[in-house]
């Protein structure tokens, strides 16, 4: 590379395939192809999973019984024994200086051949004694190659591959020492890496790979970090703003007589959370552009009463609402629940007699009878309907309105964002409805900033008077069981209602978990055998259902046993007790979600998680659930225990642009991010004036990963 040319850019990286650098022959390319590494850019951004700071390993005269340590040492001798029942045990010495440390691997004969005399290597296990000897027993091995250096960087190895953390180092070491004659090019602006105390992207590159300190290595790091979460963020940014500014919206008050109408009724005052949420959409509802909103709040917050308070604007200025649910079960809850909330509301009108007139909601499933689709279906084109709530029937072509000016979508992780836009395009020609999503499973502010990047964030973290609190309580003892089923019959007797929820539907040998079926027929013929109990699942027909749902919403029947399909929305507030059985093969939302479901009303209701978990994973979340009734606070304790993978989904399938960035770790940063996108967007909306970014943007998201982002 000539001097004088200018800083290499990543896309100068990407264009450069690992084949031009020394020693990747045929054999290693496509070892490193493998392992999806075929350019210099894929091999510098292929980071070490972890750094050994030499200076401070153990030696194995050290190592005491009980102690997890990192030591080095080279290999002395290498061998395998035949055990009973097939199984082998190869035994691996290794030294430094006159004291050893055996390795013991069961069944992995491959460690004889790997592990030759002479290697050196780096290990991390529990140390053992056996016979006075000391021993580790499956440890960690990493074949780092005589390297003197005081940090050595551990890459990620792939036994398929055969590449080791030498060959990754000593590609890695070439690559640097031949770009640092043009150096690397910096796209972030001086005043950002100043402001942060950043230190220069060639610098972070350098210190990731090759730092002479723990404290280098940190702040290549987070520099690194920040340069992910700020490509992801501008790209999230400059999205919304341009439908922003693409797309003519409808402006509507909040203001007026029929919202008015609908506070005062209210049988108690709103919540501070509540107020703040309807002013954050009230101000969105007043602009002349599409409003894009995600509404979470925890169960019962009163997620409800804000969405009603927005149709209510929208219907006030003389359009139309509709309100899109996931399933049919929870439209027809909906339905009940907003008319119940609405029932003799009558809507300003000075075009009639009295100057006033009913408000009129309907429901369109697939349920709905044909002459009455029909008419409905002529009334919303002609404006006499003023909410419809549904399904996706909503979308469909037949469904015309005659100016649907807001869209209230509840529960977001099941649509995407083919279905938004399509709810979009019913609006009138000329100005696109607003667009209110709500959600009753919080997830956390910096994880909401990622996968709804596209979408404002209104938080209800408050519960409204009147919600009575639930007891949670984890039952894991036969002495404990037998009491959760006394309290469920104590609660029967006192003409209350119950839910038990199994996770699966129909019998399993692939895992020991109670089915719904088989439940219920255990607790029809044993526990609850003189008690009206009802069957509830996902595979039943759909008029099955709601029959079933019917009868237990007015009180038919006693017990519902079900799996998941009550997880979301179902409203009785006579039920007062919920078990969920084998509650540690849960997540933790789901779990939180089903102990929603009772409280509902004004006695006091109970949750037992009925459960002998056989992982700490498992142990963790039930204890996590049973100490804390905060949605958003669970929801932090789940990202920490399942990382983001769970909460990114659909982009774990993109070219995850997150690389060394973790929303658990890094939560900080993603607030950070965003700040300075929204600002570098606002001042420069196609990022004209800055190049650099905009090129880093275009290779490393590219328009699918961007769909992916903007999907969630």
């Amino acid at each position: 590379m000539p001097e004088g040319d200018p800083p290499l850019t990543l896309r100068d990286l990407a264009d450069i395939p690992v084949s031009r650098l020394r020693g990747v022959g045929e054999k290693k390319e496509k070892a490193l192809a493998s392992v999806g590494i075929q350019t210099v850019l894929d091999l510098v951004q292929h980071y070490p999973r972890r750094h050994l700071d030499r200076t401070r390993e153990a030696r194995i005269a050290e190592l005491r019984k009980g102690d997890e340590a990192t030591v080095f040492g080279e290999v002395r001798s290498s061998s395998t024994r035949q055990l009973r029942g097939r199984r082998t045990l190869t035994e691996v010495v290794i030294g430094d200086g006159g004291h050893q440390l055996t390795l013991t691997f069961f069944n992995q004969r491959w460690r004889e051949k790997q592990l030759q005399p002479g290697m050196t290597l780096m290990v991390h296990g529990k140390c053992d004694f056996f016979r006075g000897n000391r021993q580790m027993t499956g440890p960690v091995v990493d074949l780092v190659g005589d390297q003197t250096g005081r940090i050595i960087p551990v890459y990620p190895q792939s036994e398929k591959s055969g590449l080791l953390t030498r060959d990754l180092a000593s590609f890695v070491r070439e690559a640097l020492a031949r770009a640092r004659i043009r150096g690397f090019a910096d796209p972030l602006p001086d005043d950002i890496r100043s402001r942060f105390g950043f230190v220069t992207r060639g610098a972070a590159i350098e210190g990731i790979h090759e730092p002479e300190t723990m404290t280098q290595k940190d702040e290549a790091r987070r520099r690194l970090v920040f340069d992910e979460l700020l490509r992801v963020q501008l790209e999230l940014v400059r999205r919304k703003r341009r439908i922003e500014r693409e797309t003519a919206g409808i402006s509507h008050r909040l203001e007026g007589e029929l919202v008015e109408r609908f506070h005062e009724r209210l049988p108690f005052p709103l919540t501070a959370a509540q107020e703040r949420a309807i002013a954050e959409i009230g101000a969105d509802l007043a602009l002349e552009r599409p409003m894009h909103r995600l509404l979470q709040g925890d169960v019962g917050s009163g997620k409800t009463v804000v969405a009603v308070t927005a149709l209510l604007a929208a219907i006030q200025g003389g359009h139309q609402g509709a309100l899109m649910a996931p399933t049919e079960v929870l439209a027809e809850q909906h339905h009940l629940g907003v008319t119940s909330l609405l029932d003799d509301l009558m809507v300003p009108d000075p075009t009639t007699l009295m100057g006033d007139r009913p408000l009129r909601i309907e429901l369109l499933t697939s349920r709905i009878g044909a002459a009455d689709r029909r008419r409905i279906l002529a009334d919303l084109v002609i404006g006499r309907v003023d909410l419809v709530i549904g399904t996706h029937a909503l979308i469909q072509d037949r469904v015309e309105y005659a100016s649907l000016g807001l869209v209230v979508i509840d529960e977001q992780h099941r649509f995407g964002v083919e279905q938004r836009a399509a709810l979009r395009d019913k609006g009138d020609a000329a100005a696109a409805p607003d667009v209110l999503v709500m959600t009753a499973t919080p997830i956390p502010r910096t994880a909401a900033m990622t996968v709804y990047g596209d979408l404002d964030v209104s938080e209800l973290d408050e519960l409204p008077p009147g919600r009575t609190p639930i007891v949670t309580t984890w039952a894991r003892r036969e002495a404990e069981v037998a009491r959760v089923w006394e309290t469920v019959r104590d609660e029967v007797g006192a003409g209350r209602q119950v839910y038990v929820v199994c996770p699966l539907i129909g019998e399993s040998e692939a895992l020991d978990v109670s089915s719904a079926t088989e439940t219920y027929e255990s607790l029809t013929g044993g526990e609850l055998r003189d008690l009206r109990v009802e069957l509830l699942h996902g595979q039943m027909p759909s008029t099955e259902k709601a029959e079933v749902m019917e009868r237990f919403r007015t009180a038919a029947t006693d017990v519902l046993v079900a799996t998941t399909v009550i997880e979301v929305g179902v409203d009785v507030p006579n039920a007062t007790v919920m078990v969920v059985l084998d509650a540690d093969r849960f997540g933790i939302a789901q779990l939180h979600q089903l102990r929603g479901r009772v409280g509902r009303g004004a006695t006091a209701s109970r949750c037992f998680f009925v459960a002998d978990p056989t992982t700490a994973d498992g142990e963790t979340r039930l204890e996590a659930i049973v100490a804390s009734t905060d949605g958003f606070h669970l929801a932090e304790v789940d990202l920490d225990l399942r990382g983001e993978g769970t909460i990114m989904g659909e982009r774990q399938k993109g070219r995850n642009d997150l690389r060394l960035a973790s929303l658990v770790r890094d939560r900080e940063w993603v607030g950070t991010a965003r700040e300075v996108a929204v600002a570098l967007i606002d001042a420069d909306p196609e990022l004209e004036d800055h190049p650099g970014l905009a090129d880093e943007i275009a290779l490393l998201l590219g328009d699918d990963e961007a769909e992916f982002l903007l999907k969630s």
